[in-house]
């Protein structure tokens, strides 16, 4: 067993529409590479900067990723090698190990689909567009449907003040 540490840059493109790691980011590796039969075990973290926007109020979000990755690499012309698909298993190729899909699966599948600022993130308001948290209590728009527009103008005039008798 090997441990290993290093930084590499982000690869271009690690992330989802609202959410991402930025390109060239550090991205710190935490791994420990193990030599079995068929290959390499390689296991352990994946740390790095995480930025998008909320999906509920589109602040900023700034944060951190850090995933677990386990990855198995066959050796060349083993019975692995042999008996899996390319695309199933890594390879070790001339002594070497492409990590990138391993980290990029990793992280992208941990990633949120609709991320969030905070948990308890109330959105915004749908009308005006300003987050519900920087509103006063009872913020509201009143809309008035085109179709009434006619009724509401009875609404306020004095005949409807009085009771309408419906027994006539």
């Amino acid at each position: 067993m090997r441990a290993h540490r290093e930084v590499v840059p982000a690869p271009k493109d690690l992330g989802l529409e609202m959410v991402s790691v930025p390109d060239g980011a550090d991205l710190t590796l935490d791994l420990r590479m193990t030599s079995v039969t068929e290959g390499v075990y390689v296991s352990g973290t994946v740390v790095g900067p995480l930025v998008g926007e909320c999906g509920r109020c589109l602040r900023a979000i700034d944060a951190e990723v850090r995933v677990d990755i386990a990855e198995m690499f066959a050796y060349e012309n083993s019975t692995t090698d042999e008996t899996t698909d390319e695309d199933e298993m890594g390879r070790v190729r001339d002594d070497l190990i492409d990590l990138e899909p391993a980290v990029r699966d990793a992280i992208v599948l941990a990633l949120p689909q609709n991320p969030v600022c905070r948990d308890d993130c109330p959105g915004m308001c749908p009308d005006c567009g300003v987050p519900w948290d920087e509103l006063p209590a009872g913020h509201g728009h009143e809309q008035v449907d085109s179709r009434w527009a006619e009724l509401s103008k009875l609404r306020s005039s004095s005949e409807l003040d009085e009771p309408i008798d419906t027994e006539e």
